[in-house]
């Protein structure tokens, strides 16, 4: 019997068929949640140029350990879960490569000025910045809770910590952020304008 290379199914159909070796499960796989672990890693991470090679290793991680899921309803979460621990690893790697950069003779040649773009780029910059600061574990919970908009239940899940854990981490998160909003002129400006960091309402 020759078996069709299509796959068509839902998620749990398509879990079984991936642990069969269905020749066409895999690619339904990647095209049916990509989107979701792409915006996941962008989250995190911010701009990154290694997203795409960050996307497929979180899809091989996935294709590995997919005899390890045992809640076939958990599997976005699960994907989350997965996608979470690639980018805190290219946190780590990216931390080493900024020690790397200190000590490279080109950071002493003139830096090329960078077109202007609009407030809310700049923003979004400096967001990434202050995150860049913070541990890891105290960046994913912020990141997951007012970048990815994640219920605090759903964060810890991903996170695969405790509730009060994630509280925790979240409350220090908030704290360094807002202190570093001094920092940053156009965060602060924009903190004004909104409500749950207006540093002016702070005491």
């Amino acid at each position: 019997m020759v078996r069709p290379l299509t796959f068509v199914g839902d998620d749990a159909a398509l879990v079984e068929a991936l642990r069969a070796g269905h020749p066409g499960a895999a690619a339904v796989f990647y095209d049916r949640h990509a989107e979701h672990v792409r915006l996941t890693l962008r989250s995190v991470l911010g701009p990154d140029d290694d997203i795409p090679d960050l996307l497929q290793e979180v899809f091989i991680r996935a294709l590995n350990q997919i005899e390890k899921l045992r809640d076939v309803e958990r599997l976005t979460s699960w994907l989350t879960t997965i996608a979470i621990f690639v980018a805190r690893a290219q946190i780590r790697l990216r931390s080493r490569r900024s020690w790397l950069r200190f000590f490279s003779p080109e950071r002493t040649r003139p830096g090329h000025l960078e077109p202007p773009s609009s407030d809310a780029r700049q923003a979004l910059r400096e967001v990434y910045a202050v995150l860049d600061q913070m541990p890891v574990d105290h960046r994913m919970a912020f990141v997951l809770r007012y970048i990815d908009g994640k219920t605090l239940v759903e964060a810890a899940e991903v996170c695969e910590t405790s509730l009060a854990t994630l509280k925790r981490r979240l409350a220090r998160a908030e704290r360094c952020f807002v202190q570093a909003l001094v920092e940053h002129p156009v965060l602060m400006q924009w903190s004004k304008d909104g409500t749950r960091w207006n540093t002016q309402n702070k005491t």
